[in-house]
């Protein structure tokens, strides 16, 4: 049995840590705020310039003249994953389950004889995927030192991710980052980004004779590019609501187990100083008859 002295100083150091994780939670709650309204204001904008490239897309027909990010390659070898993650942890699964669902993203590609690529945002999927993959990961976007990635980061990964496209590094690109539902909620999701995937058949049919100018194609061949680095900014501005919603669960069940841990180490504290109480007490009074 532990000793008083050991037992005051694990209180202690529990108390100190509920401290810790009590002030966590509430900077995450005061986060959540502002990154839950930045993802939520963002997503009308992107629907709608999907939107709008698939009514223009439905007016095409796709051939080797139709920009290479609505065409494609022409083939489906080579698939690039990129996995956005944070810096920081104290998340619970947050970060894990980004990387499990581009995990399994993988492994089926590579049972269909694909040959897979990883392009990781962040510093905490890192360690897993290299160890698993450790000659298949072509750049690591650095965020380290930016306090919370947003266009400008989004512009300088999508400039490079189709710089890498029309070199041809690779033929499809899937996009995977957490989706925030709520503060409890948040689902990992991956989608392809590259080339663009564009569902025709929900392009609005108004029945009016629409003319363009300039064509179809040089509208989409403006739009795509934007159309990329619009998916990777709503990404990124989804983990972050997502990260904040995480941490704010997490840190507030570590500091419920924190409290439950301080009580039943009291209770074990009280025991151990009534017991020792006791056997002084009997101590005293076996002495005394003893006399």
């Amino acid at each position: 049995m532990a000793s008083l002295k050991e037992l005051k100083g694990r209180i202690g150091s529990v108390k100190s840590t509920q401290k810790i994780t009590k002030a966590k939670q509430m900077v995450a709650a005061a986060k959540l705020r502002k990154a839950q309204a930045a993802a939520e204001a963002a997503r009308p904008y992107a629907e709608r310039l999907e939107g709008v490239m698939a009514s223009l897309a439905s007016k095409i027909s796709i051939s080797d003249s139709s920009p290479k990010l609505l065409a494609g390659t022409g083939k489906d070898d080579t698939h690039l994953l990129i996995v956005c993650n944070s810096d920081r942890g104290l998340a619970g699964a947050f970060n894990s389950n980004i990387v499990k669902a581009a995990r399994i993203k993988a492994q089926e590609l590579q049972d269909e004889g694909k040959k897979v690529l990883f392009y990781l945002v962040g510093r905490k999927g890192r360690p897993v995927i290299k160890r698993e993959y450790p000659s298949q990961i072509v750049k690591h976007f650095d965020t380290t030192g930016v306090k919370t990635a947003g266009f400008d980061e989004a512009k300088a990964i999508a400039d490079e991710l189709m710089e890498m496209f029309e070199d041809g590094q690779f033929d499809i690109a899937h996009l995977f980052y957490s989706e925030f539902k709520s503060a409890l909620v948040q689902e990992p999701v991956g989608r392809q980004i590259m080339p663009v995937a564009i569902d025709t058949k929900e392009a609005a049919d108004t029945g009016a004779a629409v003319e363009y100018e300039p064509d179809e194609e040089e509208i989409l061949a403006e739009l795509l590019p934007r159309n990329v680095t619009t998916q990777i900014f709503g990404a990124l501005l989804e983990n972050n609501a997502s990260e904040q919603g995480a941490s704010m669960t997490a840190m507030d069940n570590a500091t419920r187990n924190a409290g439950d841990l301080i009580d039943r180490l009291t209770i074990e504290y009280n025991r151990s100083r009534q017991a020792a109480i006791t056997t002084e007490l009997v101590e005293i009074i076996s002495g005394a008859e003893a006399l």
